[in-house]
């Protein structure tokens, strides 16, 4: 209304000149007010359609300011000719994470012995072969893990890593699904390794990829027994834990199911084939405690199922269990390396017994890294009460190892080489190892008392 009469008043003021000229024109008065009328009339018209055109430029101005928030917010279009990321963070559902490391050796090693124990390939390849050798071997692994946590400190995820090996082979050292309260408890389901008990730390010789419980006893050799049995990476079964932590105190129970000859190369234990007639479960505790720099750990491991495996007695026809395996362990260790990466130190010492059918194993070894040099040093007793001859093969080949007592002693050093080209997650390890046997109450051939070879490892993180 203020713009229709603001129109009015100015169509007036356009008009007062003819009014008071009235006069000295030849219209008459009537006439003049009748013609000021209609103008006055036509003005008011135009001023509706003014005030009805403000009107709607003022509801769209109103109407812009709502709705552009709404258009800003909502997510861009895309279509099938955009690119897609291969590894794609979801706020949603979590986040995921690519990575990997490229693990590649180059080996010369004395012939193998009766020491088989110490695992000098890559991926665990065996083979007793009795004569030196060299080579190149290694792997490529590829990790990929998913998480996501909830407000609440709930969560779930998994880890699957893969390995390509040199060979042309195809592995896998983790497969796990997790799920439990952040900083809480977590349960753990897969292929997995449980805690270490034996830490050999910057080890380039006796640590490899691939399964951990599998084929680790080769009837006829020298066994060192590390708590391994019950950790897990088998493939021929698979594990599930629950770990929770306190304080400065930490907790686990892994439970391994598998087939309990895996543990055994060709499934022999003291010279008779193994018959399984079910699966094992292992059962593994672990109490650790951790304060500052210093760490201690105590576990053990058994298989509690009964009759799981054996033998049948020719004599008798009668099956004879075999599958009694108890293993204890502890292992303490200081290390602050964390704090002063230049001069610090991480030293561990640890402890390893088994009791088991006709055998009782020991182990102890302590290793030492400082100034990315470490030395090392492990000491194995076996304890073998029964080995049975089953044919001339084994007298010929002359792996015969019990029954008697022995000792094996295992010297093992390494070498960090940082930063290669000056890329800081590309180094080189360089490693050697020296290993004797002794037996007590059998001679063992010179040729079989000691193995040795030297390894240098390229390492490459990404």
């Amino acid at each position: 209304m203020k713009v229709k009469l603001l129109v009015t008043l100015v169509s007036l003021g356009m008009f007062l000149p003819i009014i008071t000229q009235a006069n000295t024109k030849s219209l008459t008065i009537e006439q003049r007010l009748e013609i000021l009328e209609q103008r006055t009339l036509a003005a008011e018209k135009r001023a509706e359609i003014a005030e009805k055109k403000a009107e709607q430029l003022e509801k769209t101005l109103i109407t812009n300011q709502t709705q552009a928030p709404t258009i800003a917010s909502q997510p861009i279009a895309t279509t099938n000719n955009t690119p897609q990321n291969i590894i794609e963070t979801n706020s949603q559902y979590g986040k995921l994470k690519l990575y990997g490391d490229v693990e590649f050796n180059t080996d010369i090693a004395s012939k193998k012995g009766q020491l088989t124990s110490l695992n000098t390939q890559s991926g665990k390849n065996k083979d007793f072969g009795d004569y030196d050798k060299w080579d190149i071997n290694g792997r490529i692994l590829i990790g990929l893990d998913g998480e996501r946590v909830l407000a609440n400190n709930n969560y779930a995820g998994f880890s699957v890593q893969p390995l390509a090996n040199i060979d042309g082979k195809v592995g896998l050292d983790d497969a796990a699904f997790y799920f439990g309260k952040k900083d809480n408890w977590q349960i753990k389901l897969g292929r997995y390794e449980a805690y270490d008990m034996f830490p050999l730390n910057q080890d380039t010789l006796i640590e490899y990829s691939g399964n951990t419980a599998n084929d680790i006893y080769s009837d006829g050799f020298g066994y060192i027994y590390m708590m391994k049995e019950g950790r897990g990476r088998t493939d021929s079964g698979g594990s599930m834990m629950f770990n929770t932590a306190y304080d400065n105190w930490y907790f686990e129970t892994n439970f391994l199911i598998e087939d309990g000859t895996s543990i055994f190369d060709d499934g022999e234990y003291h010279g008779r084939s193994q018959i399984n007639k079910k699966n094992v479960i292992y059962v593994r505790p672990v109490v650790a405690w951790n304060k500052d720099n210093f760490t201690v750990a105590a576990a053990l491991e058994s298989n509690v199922i009964n009759n799981a495996y054996g033998y049948e007695d020719k004599d008798t026809g009668k099956f004879k269990n075999q599958s009694k395996r108890n293993g204890y362990g502890l292992t303490l260790g200081w290390d602050n390396l964390e704090q002063d990466p230049t001069n610090g130190v991480a030293v561990n010492w640890s402890t390893a017994y088994l009791d088991a059918n006709n055998e009782t194993d020991f182990t102890t070894g302590a290793n030492v890294l400082w100034k990315r040099l470490q030395l090392g040093y492990i000491y194995a007793h076996n304890d073998i009460k029964s080995y049975a001859l089953n044919s001339e093969n084994d007298i010929n080949n002359e792996i015969i190892f019990g029954p008697g007592k022995y000792d094996i002693h295992t010297l093992y050093t390494s070498y960090e080489l940082p930063d290669i080209l000056d890329i800081d997650n590309f180094k080189i390890y360089l490693g050697a190892y020296y290993s004797t046997i002794d037996g007590k109450d059998i001679d063992v051939k010179d040729s079989d008392k000691d193995r040795y070879g030297a390894r240098a490892r390229f390492k490459y993180f990404f």
